[in-house]
């Protein structure tokens, strides 16, 4: 799995090179929507936007079944799982420590998909509010 996954990764760095494969948004793009607050946004609703994407319609079923797999494992540990984690920290450090005041930032991956960080949180019962750029605390 490794090695196919190596392999798809420099067939799509060499598709994106030879501008045979094109990325739907650009970094730009994503801290636009980020700064705007704008989560709602197709940018976001991609889970796959923060791995690689292996699964191709050009691949033999074979190596489909392997992609998928691949991309099962990445978005289970790199994306639920991690958001999980924060999600149990930020509930954590709040139900501790009842008498203080918390900011928290994350990086716009947090954000992206199903099961993000704010997903983790609402299901605690928290309410959770963007405060937009520029805007007082």
């Amino acid at each position: 799995q490794v090695v196919f996954a190596l392999n798809q990764t420099l067939l799509q760095q060499e598709s994106l090179r030879a501008g045979n494969f094109q990325i739907p948004y650009t970094t730009e793009d994503l801290i636009k929507h980020y700064t705007c607050g704008d989560l709602s946004s197709i940018i976001f609703n991609h889970d796959t936007s923060q791995v690689p994407n292996f699964i191709n319609a050009t691949l033999p079923a074979h190596e489909r079944i392997t992609a998928q797999e691949i991309d099962s494992y990445f978005r289970q540990e790199l994306i639920y799982k991690r958001n999980e984690r924060m999600g149990r920290r930020v509930k954590d450090l709040l139900q501790e420590h009842p008498d203080k005041s918390f900011f928290f930032a994350f990086g716009a991956g947090h954000f992206m998909g199903n099961n993000t960080v704010i997903d983790v949180l609402r299901r605690e019962g928290y309410e959770v509010e963007h405060t937009p750029a520029g805007q007082a605390i």
